[in-house]
């Protein structure tokens, strides 16, 4: 048997079919867990807050658990994934999360509803790096953008599927059952999973070549489905170091920078913003229910904005609609904290909501596991998201000070000043992978020093 795999053109050159629609339900079924686990947070805490089992501070420190687990499972998975693979890697994270959401609903108290929401915050940071960075290894060049973008709608349906769910379980059964079903469904979607193959980029880049030849010809007989295929592209082999070092020196040091300063940037403005709009209006007076019903209209944003994202990435290309995005929701940003009218306030926070989330589609989904080769994929993701994580464990506390002193008006001028460093970073240092495979960005990257030392 041939061990000359070539995996990345020969998976290129495949057509869309049932084999890539199967990958996408498994990892995008386990990915809408992923975000129905993140975003029950708002709605559980405003309830533990109205009906005293949480106070305002101790729904802070939840939130700062999320975060902190969530760093360290987007940090270690990064370093699991690319030495033991992607498949043990998404299976161990949705597995921990399922079980420690189980856990949580039996919480006697929230310090320990606190360690539960740790521990799930873990699998969560987790499945986030490696369920976007192994869709990127299997998806077409073509339409890789699409089917990322997608990848990102699934996560993000949770948001306005948890509010819609927590409006009618949480009244008849209280904050438990939320979850409970976001438990079951994770240990699911696990037993489901165990049919996923693993990444044969992956295979062939840590030399295990006669795997990725065989786990090749299994795919292209499934994705053929009786057709003859066409010749994938000849490419030339451009080994990348896997050592950690590659990743803080030139060219992949200005894509750290660019991975680093988009997430700190749309993890704050979710966790800053987004997910707090439950308890913001809470505490401005309105019931729970009331609350429930503006949050899941804004909600709806979330899903509508991924798909744009998802349907403009190949099109405009992914540095356009980045800036683009950011510079709309710079704009809305200015005007929402000066809207009062119970009409108009919901309206301009969907319209908000819609390119805050066709930020979370490119970046969580499309761009940053384009930035980085195979051989360090899932660790340059991994540290990027820690780094974005990490940021966010602040975010709850500054987010209250800010709040309580200036009101909405102060949380969204934090927003602005980083979209604003957001919009600069992109345009000045990003790159744009739109319609290029990730072998030849790997040798844009390996190509670079060479030209650099022959001028």
């Amino acid at each position: 048997m041939s061990t000359s795999v070539n995996a990345g053109s020969r998976l290129d050159r495949l057509p869309i079919g049932p084999f890539h629609r199967r990958i996408m339900l498994l990892i995008g079924i386990g990915m809408f867990f992923d975000g129905f686990d993140i975003y029950i947070a708002g709605t559980v805490l405003s309830v533990t807050l109205k009906t005293g089992f949480s106070t305002l501070a101790q729904n802070a420190v939840f939130i700062s658990a999320t975060f902190v687990g969530m760093m360290l499972g987007s940090f270690g998975t990064g370093f699991l994934g690319d030495r033991y693979g992607r498949r043990f890697t998404y299976q161990f994270n949705l597995l921990l999360f399922g079980v420690a959401s189980l856990a949580a609903a039996f919480s006697p108290n929230m310090a320990f509803l606190i360690a539960c929401r740790f521990v799930m915050g873990v699998g969560l940071g987790a499945e986030n790096v490696v369920g976007y960075s192994t869709m990127t290894e299997f998806v077409p060049a073509r339409t890789r953008g699409k089917w990322l973008g997608f990848t990102a709608v699934c996560v993000v349906t949770g948001l306005p599927v948890a509010l819609l769910v927590a409006s009618v379980l949480v009244p008849q059964f209280g904050w438990r059952s939320m979850f409970v079903l976001g438990g079951i469904g994770a240990l699911i979607v696990w037993y489901m999973r165990k049919s996923l193959p693993e990444s044969p980029r992956w295979l062939e880049a840590v030399g295990r070549t006669a795997e990725a030849e065989a786990l090749m010809q299994a795919i292209e007989k499934e994705a053929a489905q009786g057709q003859p295929l066409p010749p994938p592209a000849a490419t030339a082999p451009a080994p990348v170091s896997p050592d950690l070092g590659t990743l803080f020196t030139a060219p992949l040091l200005s894509r750290m920078i660019v991975g680093a300063v988009c997430l700190i940037t749309i993890n704050t403005l979710l966790y800053g913003f987004v997910t707090w709009l439950p308890v913001f209006f809470v505490k401005q007076g309105l019931s729970i229910a009331t609350s429930f019903g503006y949050s899941l209209l804004m909600a709806l944003g979330a899903p509508i904005g991924s798909g744009i994202g998802a349907l403009t990435a190949d099109r405009w290309g992914r540095k356009p609609t980045i800036i683009g995005a950011s510079l709309i929701a710079v704009v809305l940003g200015i005007l929402y904290p000066l809207i009062s009218d119970p009409i108009l306030l919901p309206a301009v926070g969907f319209a908000l909501t819609v390119p805050i989330y066709v930020l979370v589609a490119l970046l969580f989904g499309v761009y940053i596991p384009e930035l980085f080769p195979t051989e360090v994929r899932l660790r340059a993701s991994g540290i990027v998201n820690t780094l974005g994580r990490g940021a966010t464990i602040v975010t709850p506390f500054l987010v209250i000070s800010l709040f309580e002193s200036r009101g909405v008006a102060g949380v969204m001028a934090l927003m602005i000043g980083l979209l604003v460093v957001q919009i600069i970073t992109v345009w000045a240092l990003g790159i744009e992978p739109r319609h290029r495979s990730l072998e030849e960005l790997k040798a844009e990257e390996t190509a670079a020093p060479v030209l650099k030392e022959a001028s």
